[in-house]
């Protein structure tokens, strides 16, 4: 009680600035923001996959689909920057708090959890008026003062950590987060209902949130922040099942079909290239038969994680419609990074026989309980399509996401190719709430938005949002990429890259496999300066 009572002194900040939109244009939108975990930029059918995922496609058709729509290169720093609307360097999530070195921790913008200078999403929404539910992965803090119940969602249910096995046993993915944290409503949680399966029991919780406040006249927010199809891979029949063979190719041929199908979609210009194939990626006819049916069946269940992610999404679809929310809802999808390159071993700590032997990884195990397998380098190489690298690098496959909307306030129907970026997503929703920033929240002031409001591109009234001599750039873990215009420079650290600066077009060269450097070095050293002066302005800390 004392937490939403506290609320009431920011409340009057927020109630003039929208109360004239509110009676001018009716009842507010609710808002249901959806987020997949490590899904890769051609998995969805609307950008070119063979996966089924008839409910996303449906949002796409109905709205908005960016195709220059930028985030972090990992869970955590986007997640903060989606909820906060600023840089992840500013927030708290300078870097992950599992990779946290020595050098960063203790300094400003690296506490490792979703810090005190910003106001977040759900914070100021509800000061504004609206309720605020989340289901899903959290992954913004996990001690007390942290859970997204103390952040402003009034009924929550969350993965605290950054990933966990998707049945009820718990099970963590790296020995520091085993068993996995689990909080519901501010309360830890000891353990999980036996028929907990993460898509369907989020989905499920956030759809009771919906109801115990319906007909009382007051929007939403509703935040499902799936963890799937992040590893380990685990799906329920008919899921599992469903994609068996479809794989037995490999991921180079994948990968070729997924560039084809994105050209011809239209989401990536006709001769584009595709992406070199990475230097630690082995050739399919490499492998054993043994490695090979490993592989084909990690992606196979992935697959099928993925179609079960949108069927649920596609539940909660289907009951806004039944409870007449429907129409009056702003959707909102997208993906926090690209595909996952790693192994299950490869986490830190993965490996060690007293973590890794609770498992049973036989082939005819992967997708069941106590499996813990991920897809890798192969197959995640193959989920950014026609996209360079993947997760954990500030290659587009990194850091490009799908993004769509749909809903009241958006002209549908289109594909919008002008960057944007996840710190863009929070003042935007604000705009179409009809709710002002907070500029001081519980006595401080707080750091003002860095993002900008994409509602001219929604209501066609624009074509960007940024300039095309603005500069836009990122950081984690040293990968360092800076945007203006169509040129993008960039830093891939090995072992994924060469650890140099390249220039590419990513508007006409999105798989970045032409380096411009030697063609325009006045333009590279232009970026490389704002990069610079991107990192004083917010407080880069390298790791040594």
């Amino acid at each position: 009680m004392k937490r939403f009572l506290s609320l009431l002194l920011v409340f009057a900040l927020a109630v003039d600035s929208f109360a004239a939109a509110a009676n001018a244009s009716g009842r507010r939108p609710n808002i249901l923001l959806v987020m997949a975990d490590d899904m890769g930029w051609t998995d969805l059918g609307r950008f070119g996959s063979e996966i089924a995922t008839p409910n996303l496609d449906r949002l796409a058709k109905r709205g908005l689909t960016f195709t220059d729509f930028h985030v972090s290169v990992s869970c955590s720093p986007t997640r903060s920057m989606l909820l906060s609307g600023n840089d992840n360097h500013i927030v708290g999530l300078g870097n992950m708090g599992e990779l946290l070195t020595e050098h960063q921790k203790g300094r400003p913008g690296y506490e490792g959890y979703l810090n005190d200078r910003v106001v977040s999403l759900a914070e100021t929404l509800l000061a504004g008026g609206y309720h605020t539910y989340m289901a899903g992965k959290w992954h913004l803090g996990h001690k007390k003062g942290n859970l997204p119940f103390d952040r402003g969602f009034e009924r929550t249910f969350s993965l605290l950590v950054g990933g966990a096995s998707h049945w009820g046993d718990r099970l963590g993915l790296l020995p520091s987060d085993d068993p996995a944290e689990y909080s519901k409503n501010g309360a830890y949680l000891e353990e999980l209902p036996e028929n907990f399966y993460s898509s369907r029991s989020y989905a499920d919780f956030l759809m009771e949130s919906i109801r115990s406040n319906q007909g009382d006249g007051k929007p939403f927010l509703a935040y499902l922040a799936f963890t799937a199809p992040h590893d380990p891979v685990h799906v329920p029949e008919p899921w599992l099942s469903k994609y068996r063979g479809k794989y037995d190719q490999g991921y180079g041929l994948l990968k070729k079909q997924r560039w084809e199908a994105a050209k011809k979609l239209g989401i990536v210009p006709q001769d584009a290239e595709l992406a070199a194939v990475h230097p630690l990626l082995k050739e399919w006819s490499e492998l054993s038969d043994d490695e090979r049916a490993m592989e084909a069946r990690g992606m196979e269940v992935y697959a099928g994680m993925l179609e079960a992610m949108d069927y649920h999404y596609g539940r909660v679809i289907d009951f806004l419609k039944d409870i007449g929310e429907y129409e009056n809802t702003i959707v909102i999808f997208l993906s926090d990074n690209g595909p996952n390159p790693w192994y299950s071993d490869e986490y830190p700590g993965a490996a060690d026989p007293s973590f890794k032997d609770q498992f049973d990884n036989r082939l005819e195990n992967i997708g069941h309980p106590r499996s813990n397998y991920a897809y890798g380098i192969g197959f995640g190489s193959a989920s950014a399509g026609p996209l360079n690298k993947f997760k954990m690098t500030v290659g587009e496959g990194g850091i490009r996401s799908p993004f769509l909307i749909a809903g009241p306030g958006v002209k549908g129907g289109r594909q919008i190719d002008a960057f944007a970026y996840v710190t863009d997503v929070m003042p935007t929703i604000l705009e179409l709430a009809s709710v002002s920033q907070l500029p001081k929240f519980k006595g401080s002031t707080m750091e003002p938005m860095r993002g900008r409001s994409l509602v001219g591109l929604l209501d066609g009234s624009s074509k960007a949002v940024y300039g095309p001599e603005e500069f836009v750039g990122g950081e984690m873990g040293g990968g360092k990429w800076m945007r203006q215009g169509d040129l993008k420079a960039v830093i891939v650290p090995k072992p994924y890259g060469t650890g140099e600066w390249s220039l590419h077009d990513v508007a006409k060269d999105p798989g970045e496999a032409k380096d411009l450097s030697a063609d325009m070095p006045e333009r590279l050293n232009q970026l490389m300066a704002a990069w610079n002066d991107y990192a004083k302005e917010v407080g880069i800390v390298p790791a040594e």
